[in-house]
């Protein structure tokens, strides 16, 4: 099931209005194809992507009754705002390269974007621990985050 607020809203007003340019549009179908690749993913059973600032998601894909993709998301900005704001205190000259999250079952990974246009957003991918090969999902999250274009 593929649900997306995008941009708060934005696309969603503009695509039912049927006043979609073609710049929203081709963000839309860059967001619909980087979440569909985090899908692909080994293990994947969520992924989001989402403003750290406000903990809106601006897209997902996965998830189901048992997950909620958008409450786990919204719930990982406290996560990314706790980080970031450690680093600062800390006068850390580093970036947040990744966040993993361990549980009995499942690995949260938490990637924040580091592209200009992507500032204050990160990607969240839940995956099953038992299914999921970590190196590999990693390096294929920065891959996804790589080629989002925003």
């Amino acid at each position: 099931m593929l649900r997306r607020k995008v941009f708060e809203g934005i696309f969603a007003c503009h695509a039912a209005a049927g006043t979609a340019t073609s710049v929203e549009a081709g963000l839309s179908s860059n967001l619909d194809v980087a979440l569909k690749n985090a899908m692909s993913i080994d293990g994947a059973l969520a992924v989001a992507l989402v403003d750290y600032t406000s903990g809106m998601t601006l897209g997902t894909l996965g998830g189901g009754p048992d997950f909620d993709i958008t409450v786990a998301a919204a719930g990982n900005t406290d996560v990314v705002r706790a980080k970031f704001r450690t680093i600062e205190m800390l006068g850390l000259p580093d970036r947040i390269e990744d966040i993993l999250i361990t549980l009995d079952n499942q690995y949260h990974l938490i990637r924040p974007l580091g592209s200009r246009n992507g500032q204050g957003l990160f990607l969240y991918l839940a995956l099953a621990k038992a299914r999921a090969n970590l190196a590999l999902a990693r390096h294929q999250l920065r891959s996804i985050e790589t080629s989002l274009e925003l």
